[in-house]
């Protein structure tokens, strides 16, 4: 996926070399909101299988969702017991805004989340981050709609489950199976460059999450799970249904105009040096020439419908010229956008003027073919003037697909990129910043030492194109510590 102004690529998949004890490869966020009785033996439990199963160091983050109970007090205690397991403490609410928060400030590799009362079976979650470690996915969800699942829910639960799943399909074309499972993983170099992007802060931050990752080509794992429902959830199931309605309209939106940068999401072929060695071959021939004979064929069904039209009260010189200037106009946009996948308004005009050259060749052709046909019977049947315009037509798509390929949507993945802020982690020396007085996470000994690794960004661009401040501050926090000057 393309667009004129390409700010960057993700780097090629690798896999995590193998680091000691003291480093966390995963960091799995519990995100709790007046969790006071649940809180507890959930990061014990979970605590106990990561310890017993997992064969990395780990970490368990706890984000507090401005509770108004004794969380904090039960997450403070547990941070305190615990070494591996972290509190961090939001003053405004929404599980996207508490993870996109959490995620954003670690430094593990790998990055988790799963809902307080385990409705999941845990088995799934090695099996869950295993192919983003290797380096085989850039994201891993479990799915309650496969078919070797095992499911235990009500009727309505699991009607309103499929029925979103179906919406989804539908309207966004999406292929994942299982949108809003609470069981999901993702690399931190992605989350990097995917978060911003993402706009709810709310439920509905799972399927934007995956909506974008899935339409910029990266790679999402599905694990079948076991899945007990939790018959205490407090989760608003009106409510929830309609802002993910209103969310899938929004993403839905952004998708058609193009507004959404998720060419800085792409990804090489491979990993392997001889990929990235392959020069001056023709990249997405056999997809383009599908969709460009796809927009083809739409589009000579519509010139022909417009021609017909024009007929009825003008010459068949004037009629050809008219229905091949609209369908032209209509040709260059579609292919702009679904054939070459060119997105935003950048270069739209000159597309266009580069288009309308093309269209006086196919003018140049069908005319004259026109001409010849009347030079030859003097007054020809409308049903002849169709035929030979078809066969014009025809002979005249080839050429403008060399030309749309070469001259007017050439490949600029490597040439015309805007200027970037390269922005450069390292899992040791994490340093992050924010304007809210969240808790940091614990620093421990961090022998593991990553290379590191740079992406390019668009620094402080949100995904409505806004610029807005890009940086956070951690600043230690006590369970009752607010901001004096926030007026909540």
């Amino acid at each position: 996926m393309r667009t004129d102004s390409s700010p960057g690529t993700l780097p090629a998949r690798e896999h995590l070399p193998a680091g000691n004890a003291g480093t966390p490869v995963l960091d799995v966020v519990i995100p709790v909101y007046n969790e006071e009785k649940d809180l507890q033996p959930c990061v014990l439990r979970l605590h106990e299988h990561l310890a017993r199963t997992f064969p990395y160091a780990f970490r368990i983050t706890i984000a507090d969702n401005a509770s108004t109970d004794s969380t904090p007090l039960v997450a403070a205690r547990l941070e305190a017991e615990i070494p591996e397991v972290a509190n961090f403490r939001l003053e405004q609410k929404g599980r996207g805004r508490a993870l996109r928060t959490v995620w954003s400030a670690s430094d593990a590799p790998i990055l988790a989340y799963m809902d307080v009362d385990l409705s999941t079976d845990l088995n799934a979650l090695l099996p869950l981050v295993a192919p983003l470690i290797s380096g085989h996915s850039d994201l891993a969800i479990g799915s309650r709609l496969a078919r070797s699942s095992r499911v235990v829910r009500g009727p309505k639960r699991e009607f309103i489950s499929r029925a979103y799943n179906m919406i989804l399909r539908g309207s966004l074309q999406a292929r994942f199976s299982d949108a809003q499972c609470g069981f999901k993983a993702i690399r931190r170099d992605v989350a990097q460059v995917l978060l911003p992007l993402v706009e709810d802060t709310g439920w509905f931050f799972d399927t934007e999450m995956l909506v974008l990752a899935e339409r910029a080509g990266l790679r999402i794992h599905e694990v079948p799970v076991d899945w007990v429902d939790d018959p205490d959830s407090t989760v608003h199931i009106v409510k929830t249904a309609t802002d993910d309605l209103k969310g899938v309209w929004r993403i839905g939106k952004a998708l058609a105009t193009g507004s959404l940068p998720l060419d800085r999401l792409t990804r090489p072929f491979g990993d392997d040096p001889r990929d990235r060695e392959i020069q001056d071959v023709p990249k997405g021939l056999a997809r383009q020439l599908v969709g460009f004979c796809v927009v083809g064929g739409l589009s000579t069904l519509f010139y022909l419908v417009l021609y017909s039209v024009f007929r009825q009260f003008s010459g068949s010189q004037i009629a050809n010229a008219l229905a091949l200037l609209v369908s032209a106009i209509a040709n260059t946009a579609a292919n702009r956008r679904l054939t070459f996948g060119v997105r935003g308004r950048g270069g739209a005009v000159r597309h266009q003027a580069q288009g309308l050259v093309v269209f006086g060749i196919g003018l140049a052709l069908t005319s004259g073919s026109l001409a010849a046909l009347n030079a030859a019977t003097g007054d020809p049947a409308h049903s002849t003037e169709l035929a030979v315009l078809i066969a014009a037509n025809l002979a005249a798509t080839v050429l403008r697909f060399l030309l749309f390929r070469a001259w007017v949507f050439p490949d600029r993945e490597e040439s015309g990129r805007e200027s970037t802020v390269v922005a450069t982690h390292h899992p040791s020396s994490p340093t992050y910043s924010t304007t809210a007085p969240y808790a940091p996470l614990p620093q421990r000994p961090v022998p593991y030492q990553q290379p590191y690794q740079t992406t390019q960004v668009r620094a402080g661009e949100a995904a409505d194109g806004s610029w807005r401040d890009a940086t956070m501050r951690l600043q230690p926090v006590r369970p009752h510590d607010t901001d004096p000057g926030d007026p909540r």
